[in-house]
């Protein structure tokens, strides 16, 4: 199974928003450019550890796989650049949950995500990939996931009503 445990979700989101602190940020941020150059075999790695551990969302994907990485890590850019400044990344974070619901995405497939992430951070960045880099990404997705499993519960609630 697993290297890592599943991604726990956080209960409580507003607490993790507030000790998402500067250190962890710029541990992220520069984390993440040591990453980019070898952006799309992080992506494989991180498709490939995702349909491993969660095979089931894998008929969820039916494009091309090197775009959808592409997206993936473009996305992950905009987030990782606007960790300085949550107030513009949080709305778009839930805009991007709602979209993702109309795809199939459940709640629990964050904590796939999550592992998955965290796996291909592992094996792109080897020995920079420390403790202190392994939890401030943590961190960093329980933040965003966060946002995005509240966001898309909402979508899923209105539905239901």
């Amino acid at each position: 199974m697993a290297d890592f445990p599943l991604f726990p979700v956080p209960p409580k989101l507003k607490e993790l928003i507030m000790s998402l602190n500067a250190e962890q940020i710029m541990l992220v941020q520069s984390s993440f450019a040591k990453v980019k150059p070898i952006s799309d075999q992080a992506a494989a790695l991180f498709y490939a550890r995702l349909f491993e551990i969660a095979p089931q969302v894998k008929p969820m994907f039916k494009g091309d796989m090197v775009e959808q990485g592409r997206k993936l890590m473009a996305m992950l850019n905009t987030v990782v650049n606007g960790l300085n400044n949550l107030q513009a990344i949080v709305p778009a974070a839930q805009n991007l949950a709602r979209g993702h619901v109309g795809y199939g995405v459940r709640s629990e497939h964050y904590a796939y995500v999550g592992s998955a992430l965290l796996y291909a951070l592992e094996q792109g960045l080897g020995k920079d990939f420390t403790p202190a880099v392994k939890q401030a990404w943590s961190d960093a997705y329980g933040l965003l996931s966060g946002v995005m499993i509240a966001a898309a519960e909402q979508v899923e609630s209105r539905s239901a009503a």
